[in-house]
């Protein structure tokens, strides 16, 4: 979900080649912000980085998530606020960083616990995030109706997972299949924006934004799996 777009005539006003170029470069830049994440994980494995870090962020997850949370609220805000082109690929170098080290833990349980659930995790992710995509591409639909219910759902979201982690709650499979269903919509949102709704030169923000949403998909899938095995 992003944050309130600029009030500059959005891209959708443009001409056609002006909207053909934004589009394409919002997807090279999702594309290559999921090259780099795995990049990073593969070096965090590759080094024992994953292993290290596994256990002491797994017992400190009340800290994990308010750094995820704070961090994620910094480089989106940077991303759609700031003008330089600079500050805003930094903020999202250092978002693709910290989505990279909340992953490492997940990532190494799933390897050790059920192996070859990664692959089919992001299997899944791709077809699924390419089929959402085509869709609003494809309809040229503006979701952004779904804003308000993607707003209220990421603080339900937020609540039951603070609550789970103060009673001992679990939050098992339908947990993540909601979760999953959640991200989709996120999807969706985020892709309609990028036709409708951002600046010609916001396509940093726009990347941002729906890489995080694919990357929250990527989670629940994977935790999907893992519960499954």
């Amino acid at each position: 979900m992003s944050e309130t777009l600029s009030y500059q005539t959005p891209v959708s006003a443009s001409s056609v080649e002006d909207r053909s170029d934004f589009i394409w470069k919002c997807y090279a830049h999702v594309v290559g912000a999921i090259l780099v994440f795995a990049g990073i994980e593969v070096y965090f494995f590759s080094s024992g980085i994953a292993e290290r870090i596994a256990m002491p962020m797994l017992q400190n997850w009340w800290m994990v998530l308010g750094a995820f949370v704070i961090a994620s609220w910094g480089a989106t805000h940077v991303a759609h606020r700031v003008q330089s082109k600079n500050a805003q690929y930094a903020a999202f170098a250092f978002f693709i960083f910290v989505e990279a080290l909340i992953f490492a833990p997940l990532l190494f349980i799933a390897n050790l616990q059920a192996p070859g659930t990664i692959d089919s995790a992001a299997g899944v992710t791709i077809l699924g995030c390419v089929g959402l995509i085509g869709v609003a591409t494809y309809t040229r639909k503006d979701f952004s109706f779904l804003r308000g219910m993607l707003a209220w759902g990421f603080f339900l979201v937020l609540a039951l997972i603070v609550a789970s982690m103060i009673f001992g709650m679990q939050l098992g499979t339908w947990f993540s299949v909601g979760m999953i269903g959640f991200a989709g919509a996120a999807i969706l949102y985020d892709t309609s924006n990028i036709m409708h709704h951002y600046h010609k030169e916001q396509y940093v923000a726009a990347s941002m934004q729906l890489f995080a949403s694919i990357a929250m998909m990527f989670w629940y899938i994977l935790r999907l799996f893992m519960n499954r095995n």
